[in-house]
């Protein structure tokens, strides 16, 4: 499972897509809007993606980490659009036969979301707004 939505993120179902009997383990990160960043307060973001390039990455993501680790199955789920705060903007899941490996996989798919993927963040503040460098 490997989205971009305008929708917001069903998060159970996101973990039901990765469930599965031989798994005895799921690793999930879910990323929020929080209230607060760069000692500014937080009204709104905006996520835009090009669709095509960045299903495409996180596609490639997603084989390399089951080259690295012995994963039943994954998720990549990430919001585009007005997000308010407090909003789920995006998840992964990954279900291994042990924890070790989904929580190292699972840490690895977002980490390398967040460097790779063009998917670019605008925050909105009281006093203005600012695009955040997604790629750091």
């Amino acid at each position: 499972m490997i989205v971009l939505t305008t929708q917001p993120i069903e998060i159970a179902a996101v973990v039901a897509e990765v469930s599965t009997a031989s798994a005895g383990a799921i690793d999930i990160f879910i990323g929020t809007v929080r209230k607060h960043n760069h000692q500014r307060k937080v009204l709104r973001l905006e996520y835009e993606a090009y669709a095509p390039m960045a299903l495409q990455q996180m596609e490639k993501i997603a084989q390399a980490a089951k080259q690295q680790w012995q994963i039943e199955k994954l998720a990549m789920v990430h919001r585009t659009g007005t997000l308010l705060v407090g909003e789920v903007a995006v998840v992964i899941a990954v279900s291994t036969a042990h924890r070790q490996d989904a929580f190292e996989a699972c840490r690895y798919i977002i980490d390398t979301l967040k460097k790779t993927v063009p998917i670019w963040k605008k925050e909105y503040y009281e006093d203005g707004a600012m695009w955040i460098d997604a790629h750091p």
